[in-house]
C-alpha cells in the first residue's frame, strides 16, 4: 500500500504513479566516470521540473532512474527528453565523450527501460 505522504494531487485525481527508467549508452559501453554521473545527476531535476515530474531515486552506475510522475505525462516523452538533455549537457561538458561516440554521434542508445510496480532487479540487470 502507498504511503498517505507520497501522494500527489491535482485538481480532479490523485495519483502515486512511479516508473524505474534504465537507459542504455551506445553500443553497450561503460563510459561514465565519478563526475560523469555527478552531472548526470545535476541536470536530472531539471528535465523533471520541466513535465511537472520528481526524481525520487537515482543510480548512476546501471544508468537507473526512479521518477514519480503525474497521469498527464508519457513516460516517452520523459525519457526523450532527459536522454537529450543529459547527451548535449554531458557531450558538452565532457570532450572525452565526444571522442568517444565521434563516430555515433549520440550518447544514448534508442532503447530504454521503463516499468512501474516493483520491477525484480534480474529484469532490469537485464
Amino acid at each position: 500500500m502507498t504511503d498517505i505522504r507520497s501522494l500527489r494531487t491535482a485538481r480532479h485525481w490523485v495519483f502515486a504513479l512511479h516508473a524505474d527508467l534504465v537507459f542504455v549508452t551506445k553500443y553497450r559501453h561503460t563510459v561514465f566516470t565519478d563526475r560523469h554521473l555527478a552531472r548526470l545527476e545535476d541536470s536530472t531535476p531539471a528535465v523533471c521540473a520541466d513535465f511537472d515530474t520528481e526524481p525520487v531515486d537515482f543510480n548512476g552506475e546501471d544508468n537507473h532512474s526512479l521518477v514519480n510522475f503525474p497521469p498527464t505525462v508519457a513516460p516517452w516523452k520523459l525519457v526523450n527528453s532527459l536522454k537529450g538533455v543529459s547527451s548535449r549537457r554531458l557531450r558538452q561538458q565532457f570532450p572525452d565523450l565526444v571522442a568517444h561516440y565521434y563516430h555515433a554521434n549520440r550518447l544514448w542508445s534508442g532503447s530504454y527501460f521503463a516499468g512501474s510496480g516493483g520491477t525484480p532487479l534480474t529484469v532490469l540487470r537485464q
